[in-house]
């Protein structure tokens, strides 16, 4: 049996049913096709019985990047490298349904790498369909005005819509983890707010959600310098908290700061 690494934050996919619920959500016959964190193969064979034209898959583990190599061998191509320092838009030239049991340890950061990279022109994947800890899906999903909304919304629903799939048991999964996951489907918006750099969007959502349970006063003046015109454009409300703020306010407010 294949010991998982809680470094790596591996928890290995085992159940059928969820394994074919997932492969079944998107055509994948003659699509190309990236999954990220394979660990034994489980959903690989799935994938493949699809007969996508080409699978992609990353994982770190070394002993598991051989282990696949010697259990597909050429049907596909296994990139033994941390997901975290790839340039997705470098993999392959047709643009990529992936997959994803992501490692729960780096999981939003993996997520928010993919949606601040974006070519606002030319996104390098068709859709997205991951697995996050329910708890963190739950936070890419929520709605303002609730206790889990927060910068992870904000950033992932700002070129993403996002419908979740199904919760999974913790039992679907060895080792078993403590917590259950959430299937998300991603799929790039046609129309978003555009920025000149996406960072200021981060800046912007890091700052005022630094403190969130403070009025957004503080965070709006350290970044605007109490500035009564953006106040008035985008009618503002400064004894609000920063989860009281819809998305689009957040965009609109990444565009008044560039303009500074």
């Amino acid at each position: 049996m294949i010991k998982a690494k809680k470094s790596l934050g591996q928890n290995f996919l085992i159940d059928k049913n969820i394994l074919e619920k997932i492969v079944s959500l998107i055509k994948i016959e003659n699509k190309s096709i990236l999954e990220v964190g394979p660990g034994t193969g489980n959903l690989t064979s799935c994938i493949l019985k699809n007969n996508p034209k080409k699978l992609i898959v990353v994982e770190k583990d070394k002993y598991l990047a051989n282990l696949l190599k010697k259990k597909f061998e050429t049907n596909v191509v296994i990139i033994n490298q941390d997901i975290l320092k790839i340039d997705e838009n470098k993999l392959h030239e047709d643009k990529l349904i992936v997959f994803g049991n992501l490692p729960y340890n780096i999981s939003t950061e993996i997520l928010a790498k993919w949606v601040l990279n974006l070519d606002d022109k030319n996104f390098w994947f068709d859709s997205l369909i991951l697995m996050f800890q329910k708890e963190v899906a739950d936070r890419i999903i929520s709605k303002f005005n609730s206790s889990q909304y927060g910068r992870l919304t904000i950033l992932a629903n700002w070129k993403l819509d996002i419908v979740k799939i199904c919760d999974i048991k913790a039992g679907s999964f060895s080792p078993k983890p403590k917590i259950d996951s959430s299937l998300l489907f991603f799929k790039p918006k046609k129309n978003f707010y555009k920025f000149q750099n996406s960072k200021n969007l981060e800046k912007i959502t890091r700052v005022f959600f630094n403190q969130r349970r403070k009025k957004i006063k503080t965070p709006f003046n350290i970044l605007f310098n109490g500035n009564v015109n953006v106040i008035k454009n985008l009618r503002i409300d400064l004894n609000l908290r920063p989860h009281n703020l819809k998305q689009d306010i957040y965009y609109e407010l990444t565009q008044e700061y560039e303009k500074l």
